[in-house]
């Protein structure tokens, strides 16, 4: 880069983002060109500054659950969370209804004085059960069998189950993949059916909301205010409550961001002093980083030049090159970029 600067001179500005190689190679090669900061690379090293400061402080990001407003459901840490099914026969369903239907069937028959066999033939039923049909005084009898009152599979589980619905889990595939993790060797259908079983008890109206991440801090913190919705917003207001440092971030964000956009760079110097003059540690690495391209930031934040062009063709090819990769030439690729549509 020194070397075509030197064979071409004239230039007077030179805007580039802050790498020191870029920064020495234009100093050698015009030394009498002002350079410029890009403001897109000053704005994302300010972004990866504020991350820093949210990384510092995650454990504030979720929201603390007050005791009269958690909800605790009432289950028992060994019992079922809902009313244990009484051992008696099933009143309703397919098989109980067509096993009360055979049942009424056949013993009209008997009292019609017809044979066990001709009932099995009228009815298309087997002669034993016709039998069974016919010695079951009634038909709950029937009902009643050896899978009423069988301990599941799921039993030792249902414990860690009724701790994570407590904890807002709900979904049954998560909650199956954390099963299999503890040595559940079931299948996903009996997990399924215990978790309808568990919102028919306890609905839940207002489901847990996700804790924000520190990308989604990140990005309200550095985002227009306008930009976010009431909710986020909220969230935010709510963050910035319980953590008076990153309060003292997003004010000096928003003054960075004025600065920027009113292009005031000569107020930089005030603004890294009242940085320096709060407890922000990863503001504080930002503005150092700053001081030592001080000229170039502000003749960034004070001039129209900005590489935001250069930039927008890069994203364009490698746009390019991921929807060709594996599948074209070189010659094809250097038509899409030369000769775009």
């Amino acid at each position: 880069m020194a070397g075509w600067l030197a064979e071409h001179p004239g230039v007077e500005v030179i805007c580039r983002d802050r790498s020191p190689a870029f920064a020495e190679a234009g100093r050698i090669g015009a030394p009498e060109a002002v350079h410029c900061a890009d403001r897109w690379h000053i704005w994302h090293n300010l972004v990866e500054a504020v991350e820093k400061a949210v990384v510092r402080h995650r454990a504030l990001l979720r929201e603390p659950q007050d005791a009269d407003q958690a909800r605790t459901l009432p289950l028992p840490e060994t019992a079922k969370p809902m009313p244990a099914s009484p051992a008696g026969p099933r009143q309703s369903g397919r098989l109980s209804d067509r096993v009360r239907e055979q049942h009424a069937a056949v013993h009209a028959l008997i009292s019609q004085g017809v044979g066990l066999r001709p009932i099995a033939r009228e009815l298309g039923l087997a002669r034993n059960t016709v039998r069974r049909l016919a010695h079951a005084a009634t038909a709950d009898e029937l009902l009643i069998g050896r899978w009423t009152g069988r301990t599941s599979i799921l039993d030792p589980h249902k414990p860690y189950l009724h701790q994570r619905w407590q904890e807002g889990c709900t979904n049954a595939a998560q909650l199956f993949q954390e099963l299999r993790e503890r040595g559940y060797q079931g299948g996903t259908t009996v997990v399924k059916r215990y978790v309808h079983q568990l919102r028919e008890a306890f609905p839940q109206a207002d489901p847990p909301r996700r804790p924000p991440s520190v990308r989604d801090v990140t990005s309200w913190l550095t985002r227009h205010p306008d930009n976010l919705s009431e909710e986020r917003a909220q969230q935010l207001k709510a963050i910035l409550a319980r953590c008076p440092e990153l309060d003292q971030t997003a004010h000096h964000v928003r003054s960075f961001a004025e600065l920027m956009n009113n292009r005031n760079g000569r107020q930089l110097d005030q603004w890294i002093a009242d940085v320096r003059a709060d407890d922000v540690p990863a503001l504080h690495t930002f503005t150092t980083g700053l001081d030592q391209d001080l000229d170039a930031v502000i003749a960034g934040l004070s001039m129209r030049y900005s590489s935001g062009a250069v930039e927008g063709h890069n994203n364009r090819i490698k746009m390019l090159k991921r929807q060709m990769f594996g599948r074209a030439d070189f010659d094809l690729i250097r038509k899409r970029i030369l000769l775009p549509t």
